[in-house]
């Protein structure tokens, strides 16, 4: 047991990484520069380079010590000069545009051409275009580095361990651990009654429909589970608050602060998933009944509930924990739907107004932590295997 817990562990790891590299490609190369989001249009230049480096978008993707600055003006030679680039004589004269206290490279062909005996950069025409750069004692400093970090990190100053800080948003700048931990307790409230109650009803249903197979019972449930999986979750949401909420005034369709306002959202997460899961669980219980220890029980004349409770499910508990362990994550963080329409301050929530305001920061968070609870899941699930039947061995 422990050699395979520490094994999947590894792989664990590995699969994490693997997340964080393609969060890192969609976040970090492909999404651009976050200043220009954020700042909106004609910035000043320090408030830029503050920006950049406070979340890290000036330093090298993976290795190198060069990192972007906006101390000085980087020009093709087209068109005006910006700001800080001034004619002299046949050259061009590069300026400070606001105070830094680390050295600056320029780079012209890919080469970097030292400054003047003062300080200052005059090139030629034919020099340009030219970038520049400030320079990075360490090279491994990058923005891939930074996004492990993100996950943990030791500081070193005052040792301690720091999980899941992604800094602070892009908007309000507010740190988004405290985001987190805000939307885990309404995301919870949400997720844990609807994965509970959605799973006791849809066996439940299932164990009915499998027992009275080809029979008008199980016509109608396969029927109705159906016609549930057939309609959109969106319209089940706002058929539930126009009927139930508004017309017979039986729930409260909007807020947070007491168990009434999950009630609705609640019972529109359990019908909306009901259809899939009996169909699921009776599939597996009609096949499951076909066995021949089922039918050794029958003629051993054990009663219908001893066949179903402790022979059934116990011997059907391994594509229950599967569907389980499925689900669960996708019920933790895509509940956007029911959170964004019943204002519930969850991580769904949260996660559709970031990407409302186009919050980078908060998205990649999100995104990283339901790949962080998918694979931890998948882990305990792989353990629960053992526990529901000893004749499987973790090696």
């Amino acid at each position: 047991m422990l050699r395979y817990f520490i094994r999947r562990t590894c792989y664990s790891i590995v699969i994490v990484l693997g997340v964080v590299l393609l969060t890192f490609g969609l976040f970090n190369v492909a999404a651009g520069d976050p200043a220009a989001a954020v700042l909106g249009k004609n910035p000043r230049p320090a408030e830029v380079e503050s920006l950049r480096r406070e979340l890290g978008a000036d330093l090298p993707l993976l290795w190198g010590r060069y990192c972007r600055t906006e101390q000085f003006a980087s020009w093709d030679g087209t068109g005006e000069p910006p700001p800080g680039v001034i004619r002299d004589g046949e050259k061009w004269r590069f300026e400070a545009r606001f105070a830094g206290d680390e050295p600056v490279v320029a780079v012209c062909g890919g080469e970097p051409v030292p400054a003047g005996a003062d300080g200052v950069w005059r090139l030629t025409p034919e020099q340009l275009p030219v970038q520049f750069f400030r320079v990075q004692e360490q090279p491994w400093n990058s923005q891939f580095l930074r996004a492990l970090k993100e996950i943990i990190r030791i500081d070193g100053e005052a040792p301690y361990l720091h999980c899941l800080d992604f800094g602070k948003t892009l908007t309000t700048r507010e740190p988004i651990s405290r985001i987190l931990a805000r939307g885990v307790g309404p995301s919870l409230g949400l997720m844990l009654p609807i994965f509970i109650g959605g799973t006791l009803l849809e066996i439940l249903f299932a164990l009915v429909a499998a027992a009275y197979k080809d029979r008008w019972p199980d016509r109608v449930l396969v029927l109705l589970a159906v016609a549930g999986m057939s309609i959109s979750y969106l319209v089940l949401i706002l058929l539930s608050q126009w009927f139930l909420g508004y017309y017979c005034n039986w729930f409260p369709v909007w807020g947070w602060g007491s168990v009434s306002y999950l009630m609705l959202p609640v019972l529109v997460g359990i019908v909306s998933g009901l259809g899939g899961g009996v169909r699921f669980y009776r599939t597996v219980f009609v096949d499951e009944l076909r066995r021949e220890y089922l039918r050794t029980a029958r003629a051993k004349g054990c009663s219908v509930v001893s066949i179903y409770s402790r022979h059934l499910l116990r011997n059907a508990a391994i594509p229950v924990i599967t569907r389980a362990s499925s689900i669960l994550p996708f019920l933790f963080t895509g509940s956007l739907l029911l959170e964004t329409f019943f204002g519930i301050p969850g991580l769904g929530f949260a996660g559709v107004d970031a990407l409302n305001n186009a919050d980078l920061q908060l998205l990649k968070a999100l995104v990283i932590v339901s790949a962080l609870l998918f694979v931890l899941l998948n882990l305990l699930a792989d353990l629960a295997y053992a526990w529901a039947d000893p004749r499987i061995r973790l090696e």
